[in-house]
This record gives C-alpha cells, sequence and structure tokens, in this order.
C-alpha cells in the first residue's frame, strides 16, 4: 500500500514539517534523532537542517528514496532504513529524540513500540508524537479507516510510563499536510522528557 501511495512525484504528506513538531523542537537541543514511520522525509528532513542526526524508519522504500532526495535537495544529509515497525526493536538508551507522526499500528505493536521507545531514550531525551484519535472516523480527513490503529491520551499515558509529560492533550486542529492529510483533524500530542539521572 505504502509503496503504492508514494509512488509519485508529488510529496503526498508534504515537503513541510509537521505543525506540531515543529512548535516543541524550538529550544531543544540537537542530538541523535530515530523518526518511526517517516515515510517521505519531511520530518527527518526537518530536524537534519537543525542539526539533528536522524534516522528515518519506515516500511516503505519508495518514500525512504524520497526521504534521501528531499535530504540532497535541502543539503542535509539524514540515514534511512526499512523496516517493519511490527517486528522493530529500538535499542536501548540511544536516542536523544524520538519523533513518531500518524505512526498508526495496531495495539500489541504500538504498546511494545512505545515501551521500547521510553527505554531507548537516553536521560534528557525526547519523545515527540502526534496522532489520530478515533474522533477522527466521523471527521473523515485523514488517518486509518479503523478505531483499532488510533490512539487515545488515557492509553499513551500508559504506554509511555517511565517519561514526564511537558505536553499531553488531545484536540481539534486544521491539518494540512499534503493531499491526505487535508481538513479538521481529533489528534493526541504528546511531548514528553526522559528525567535525567540523578547526581
Amino acid at each position: 500500500m505504502w509503496d503504492e501511495r508514494y509512488a509519485t512525484d508529488e510529496y503526498v504528506y508534504g515537503t513541510r514539517p509537521n505543525d506540531f513538531l515543529a512548535e516543541q523542537i524550538s529550544g531543544v537541543l540537537p542530538g541523535k534523532a530515530l523518526c518511526l514511520a517517516e515515510g517521505e522525509g519531511r520530518n527527518a528532513v526537518f530536524l537534519a537542517e537543525r542539526g539533528f542526526d536522524v534516522l528515518a524508519v519506515d516500511s516503505s522504500s519508495v518514500g525512504l528514496e524520497k526521504a534521501e532526495r528531499l535530504a540532497t535537495q535541502r543539503h542535509v544529509a539524514i540515514r534511512t532504513e526499512v523496516a517493519d515497525l511490527t517486528d522493530y526493536s529500538i535499542q536501548p538508551n540511544r536516542w536523544d529524540l524520538v519523533v513518531s507522526i500518524f505512526c498508526h499500528l495496531p495495539p500489541d505493536t504500538r504498546r511494545r513500540l512505545h515501551r521500547e521507545a521510553v527505554a531507548g531514550l537516553r536521560p534528557g531525551g525526547r519523545f515527540i508524537l502526534e496522532g489520530y484519535t478515533p474522533a477522527q472516523l466521523a471527521l473523515g480527513t485523514g488517518g486509518p479507516p479503523t478505531e483499532a490503529l488510533m490512539m487515545n491520551l488515557p492509553e499513551l499515558r500508559d504506554e509511555l510510563t517511565g517519561l514526564e509529560f511537558i505536553h499531553a492533550v488531545e484536540v481539534e486542529r486544521d491539518v494540512v499536510e499534503g493531499v491526505f492529510h487535508t481538513g479538521r483533524g481529533a489528534v493526541v500530542q504528546i511531548h514528553a522528557c526522559k528525567p535525567a539521572e540523578p547526581g
């Protein structure tokens, strides 16, 4: 599905970064960043432009090829890895930033990946997520077609145990990101930090 969706010269989710990520990254020091379900690379390239060492992971080789082209056009470097997130492992204590923007997965996979993301952050590392809530189904402006693939704040707070929440809300906002995300969106937003080690 994703190879087919990305198999066009057009960047189907645009080339600008996600608005929430762009807002929240201000003041976050550059470091090693992992972008999950990164697709065509808009967020990875944005982070690379701000000095992050970025690994973009996605199941679509077509999307990641476009991500690399976008990075070249913007005169930055990113690393890419083609992987199915259902069996992808996040290495512990490696990342200063983990980004999950509209990364919609089956609940069991999502819970495991979020636990690994918490473990994968270094002390002081940040986790930034935006995804659709079940209320998005009534709006019909993007996202998966089933409630099982949506997220809500109580579940995410549980899945991300061990992080301190800087920003955690469910909200409706205008999402204008290419042809597949355009219109009013019902989203959950998380910006959380892994506590620094004492001493």
